[in-house]
């Protein structure tokens, strides 16, 4: 059984689950994959049952009733992946705008003691983004900027959504205290694995706006990580963190 395992949440992803399956389990390396599926009305989890004939062992199906958020998705897929002891957790999206070929290097990233959280990062070297108009640009790079403001982190994606965790990470980040479900998640997982002192490592990647299904960014989305994040930072002033037992 292999040690890595990549989460794909889904929520009307038919358009594209069976092509991120394919090349996600057809890379050289030996992974295993989980999708998350909210009971897509369009068959996306019929869709992924299919495929499970072709992959047995090496896909695997999480299905949940009704559309929960993307945080709790993923909250759920880690906590599936360390009761089954992976070494690794990588999570990236399903609709190619995290291109499959950058996994092996944040594995490596988190396998040869380099990084404990390795972060694929549109803008590390520059603004790295293929097909979005300016205007999503803008707001993307600027929430970056603004995070690190209030923060003080230094990572310059820090709402990226193409990360690998090892997994003594997800093990101290208390996941049931994660407040966000949308994007913000990904926000407030980067902010407690700095605050517990694990190394995060940014590697540069071209991020591609996808070319099918349709995206489920909202304005509420966009609310709750711009308050979100004074509040995180806030709440973090009354909250020691230390690795061990116990962290709150």
């Amino acid at each position: 059984m292999s040690d890595r395992l990549v989460i794909i949440p889904t929520y009307n992803e038919i358009e594209n689950v069976a092509r991120i399956t394919e090349a996600v389990l057809n890379l050289p390396e030996e992974l295993q994959l989980l999708v998350v599926d909210d009971s897509s009305p369009d068959g996306t989890g019929d869709r992924v049952r299919q495929l499970q004939e072709k992959y047995p062992g090496r896909l695997h199906l999480l299905e949940r009733t009704g559309k929960q958020g993307l945080g709790t998705a993923y909250i759920e897929g880690f906590k599936w992946g360390l009761s089954r002891d992976y070494r690794y957790i990588c999570e990236m999206d399903a609709d190619f705008s995290h291109d499959p070929h950058d996994l092996p290097r944040l594995f490596e990233a988190c396998n040869h003691g380099l990084a404990e959280v390795a972060i694929g990062s549109r803008y590390i070297s520059g603004v790295n983004v293929v097909n979005w108009p300016m205007s999503r640009v803008l707001i993307s790079y600027f929430a970056s900027v603004y995070v690190r403001l209030v923060t003080r982190m230094k990572i310059r994606d820090a709402t990226a959504g193409f990360v690998c965790y090892r997994r003594e990470v997800l093990e101290i980040i208390d996941l049931d205290s994660i407040r966000f479900k949308g994007y913000a998640f990904q926000i407030e997982m980067k902010f407690k694995a700095w605050k517990y002192g694990f190394n995060v490592v940014e590697l540069p990647i071209i991020f591609t706006d996808r070319r099918e299904g349709t995206s489920k960014m909202s304005g509420k989305i966009v609310n709750e990580a711009i308050w979100g994040v004074i509040r995180m930072k806030v709440g973090s002033w009354f909250t020691t963190y230390r690795r061990g037992p116990s962290v709150q």
